[in-house]
């Protein structure tokens, strides 16, 4: 059998060889009626194996990042929320991959490498540098337009469209923007003038960007046939689509107020000359839109082995998106799956952009953050902290590097790392033991502040979960909500006043009194306090990991209970013996750059 396996793997690649090379599998009406009749990786061919279907894992993905430009914040922030979500599902005990990447072809790398004067693939190869590894991010998979296997991915996608009916040529003329890399059309541009400058030019009224007039003959996807069937999708099917509702509510009255165009799907060669060719038209390439998106299919195993369609994650969980993208992922994107007959995307998570001084974050104004700098100068899980907690999902969040400086000292330091201070003091233990009470708990008497206690550190944990949902993915709510357990936390410890009870036992030994009463309210305090320490920093995992994980080493909190169901109180009587040992300053040191 697994020479049979072998044998249909290495016929695949033959395949892919002869008839997604560029001009040697012209499709002419005869053979695109075959083409179309006799898909050999359809799911409808008969598949022999005897290896059982594995189980589909989550799959989440960010959008391919342009390489034409340095990285900014905003590409740091979609990583950020992306991994965050990735690492949840991995605290739910859920198998979960993550996907990021490059979009490497298209006008504006094309004349950007031409400004360098360096080739294409060079300019490329120098500018992929990695933010996921700056900023920790666990992605599985960092995919490159330029890959190989993607190459054959989005040309095999083209036959399929094709086969299918829905390409054909015409002659398309529009205002195109080489930094949307899209046509726009007459009813969504406007005269400005530039303030720098004062030369007058057209710009899109979506996006702000400058276009200019193009007329060319170019292969068209047939878009106006899927509007249907998308206004279907966003009203019956997936009510919940797309995340927040307001922007799922944004792209149905988009398909609902006028008709869809077709989509220019090509541009002519003699203009673009980097991009993967159209495959029986070498005088074209293929749309770097079409191309980019085909990559979430490339990573998951496109074109898929019989069988295995689902192996490594199709269809997506996730797609995680700016909203400037929304048009490309929210109708281009379904409707080409649509049309190639792969099931739908369960989600887009879509979030808003950063301003600085609440002016768009722009190079010529200079109030661009470099986001490798401000990693290096705050610490990663500081910065990962402050995007998600005043990042947003529907609004604009507002960068500042000093409130990046506030959220550490009175979030992280004054809150998190203060608390963990307290309930670690020699005052309670006088011992390496960090946690008193757990075998003690019969003998509690709870008052309102206990109970008050109890029910915020479960309540609080449930909202999170909550949050996290896939009904809602809010991510920037999930870490308010579990902040709000250190918070509450604080004001308990603040309020019961422990070292006071630790004084007056104290006294009461002094004169030779029975101080098991005062002792049993010292374990009681300092254990409730520790529970709120160990829930949130079960479920601060996924947005500080390193921070978080030296929290739970602070606890004792063994690594085989640091899931998500480990977040109710009372569930782990075996915690209490630190595994790690704080320097000076604790879990929180002082920001180095501000001392």
């Amino acid at each position: 059998m697994a020479q049979i396996q072998l044998h249909f793997a290495f016929a695949r690649s033959q395949f892919l060889s002869r008839c997604i090379s560029p001009l040697r599998f012209p499709i002419s009406s005869k053979n695109a009626a075959w083409f179309r009749f006799h898909r050999p990786f359809s799911t409808g061919v008969p598949h022999i194996s005897t290896i059982a279907t594995p189980e589909k894992p989550y799959y989440i993905t960010t959008p391919i990042f342009y390489v034409n430009a340095a990285p900014h914040v905003g590409h740091l922030y979609t990583l950020v929320l992306t991994d965050v979500i990735k690492r949840w599902q991995q605290l739910l005990g859920n198998h979960a991959i993550m996907a990021t990447g490059t979009d490497e072809h298209g006008m504006k790398i094309q004349q950007a490498a031409h400004t360098a004067k360096q080739h294409p693939k060079d300019f490329c190869d120098a500018a992929a540098e990695n933010l996921a590894l700056e900023a920790n991010i666990s992605n599985d998979h960092f995919i490159r337009t330029t890959d190989p296997i993607h190459y054959d991915a989005v040309q095999y996608a083209w036959h399929m469209l094709n086969a299918a009916g829905y390409i054909y040529t015409a002659k398309h003329e529009g205002w195109y923007s080489v930094s949307d890399e899209t046509f726009f059309p007459e009813s969504s541009v406007e005269p400005r003038i530039d303030p720098q400058t004062g030369r007058k030019d057209m710009y899109s009224i979506e996006t702000g960007k400058v276009v200019e007039f193009t007329s060319e003959s170019n292969y068209h996807f047939r878009l106006s046939a899927f509007q249907d069937r998308l206004i279907s999708l966003y009203q019956e099917e997936n009510p919940s689509f797309v995340l927040p509702s307001v922007r799922h509510q944004y792209i149905l009255s988009q398909l609902t107020s006028q008709p869809l165009a077709d989509l220019s799907i090509s541009r002519p060669r003699e203009r673009l000359t980097w991009g993967i060719p159209v495959p029986h038209d070498a005088d074209h390439t293929i749309y770097v839109w079409l191309d980019a998106l085909i990559n979430y299919l490339t990573v998951a195993g496109y074109p898929f082995t019989p069988g295995l369609e689902h192996a490594n994650g199709w269809p997506a969980d996730v797609h995680v998106i700016g909203k400037d993208i929304l048009r490309f992922h929210c109708i281009y994107w379904p409707a080409f799956l649509m049309a190639l007959e792969l099931p739908l995307p369960k989600n887009i998570v879509t979030h808003a952009h950063w301003t600085m001084n609440k002016r768009k974050m722009s190079k010529s104004v200079g109030n661009v953050v470099n986001p490798s700098f401000a990693l290096s100068r705050f610490g990663v899980d500081t910065l990962r902290y402050y995007l998600v907690h005043d990042g947003g999902m529907v609004d604009d969040g507002d960068y500042a590097n000093e409130m990046v400086i506030e959220r550490y000292s009175k979030h992280l330091q004054g809150q998190l790392g203060n608390l963990l201070s307290r309930v670690s003091s020699k005052k309670f233990s006088g011992t390496t033991l960090t946690i008193l009470g757990n075998e003690q708990q019969g003998d509690w008497v709870f008052d309102s502040l206990d109970l008050a206690q109890l029910s915020h550190l479960n309540a609080a944990s449930e909202k999170s979960t909550r949050c996290m949902s896939s009904e809602q993915y809010d991510v920037c709510n999930a870490l308010k909500e579990i902040m709000s357990i250190i918070f509450e936390t604080n004001k308990y410890i603040t309020h019961t006043a422990p070292w006071k009870l630790a004084s007056s036992s104290k006294a009461i030994a002094a004169e030779g009194g029975d101080t098991r009463a005062v002792e049993n309210n010292i374990h009681k305090v300092i254990y409730l306090c520790a529970e709120g320490l160990r829930i949130a920093g079960i479920m601060l995992q996924p947005f500080m990991p390193t921070k978080a994980a030296e929290l739970l080493d602070g606890l004792g909190v063994q690594h085989q209970r640091r899931g998500i169901q480990w977040t109710r109180v009372g569930v782990d009587a075996e915690y209490g013996r630190s595994l790690k040992v704080f320097g000076k300053g604790g879990l929180f040191p002082p920001l180095e750059s501000y001392e």
